[in-house]
């Protein structure tokens, strides 16, 4: 009775492992987090907010030019378009940034 052999079962696996598989799966889950309504929500709202602001810009600093040089509302429209067009190219521009630095983390994780 004094040797006893300890049978190790191999069902259940040890804490250490336990543990590496949580910390694994949780990795994993940072890494390919699928971006919820509110990221698109927000998405929307910076793009919005970034055609906006020119655009009110460009009209506000052309009914400032057609009150101080009369002659029509030709600033007015003038600078709103040009507002308007500068906004657009803005939105483009940090929504192509925004895609294609999507299409490289995607990417990097297939790898």
């Amino acid at each position: 009775m004094i040797e006893e052999t300890k049978i190790v079962s191999k069902v259940e696996p040890s804490l250490a492992e336990q543990i590496g598989a949580k910390a694994a799966r949780k990795l994993k889950a940072q890494r390919n987090a699928t971006p919820g309504v509110w990221f698109g929500l927000g998405l929307m709202g910076v793009v919005g907010w970034s055609v906006v602001v020119p655009t009110l810009l460009g009209a506000a600093l052309g009914l400032w030019l057609d009150r101080s040089y009369p002659g029509g509302r030709t600033w007015t429209l003038a600078l709103l378009m040009a507002g308007l067009t500068l906004g657009c190219l803005n939105a483009w521009h940090w929504v192509s940034k925004e895609d294609e630095a999507m299409r490289e983390e995607q990417e990097n994780d297939d790898e």
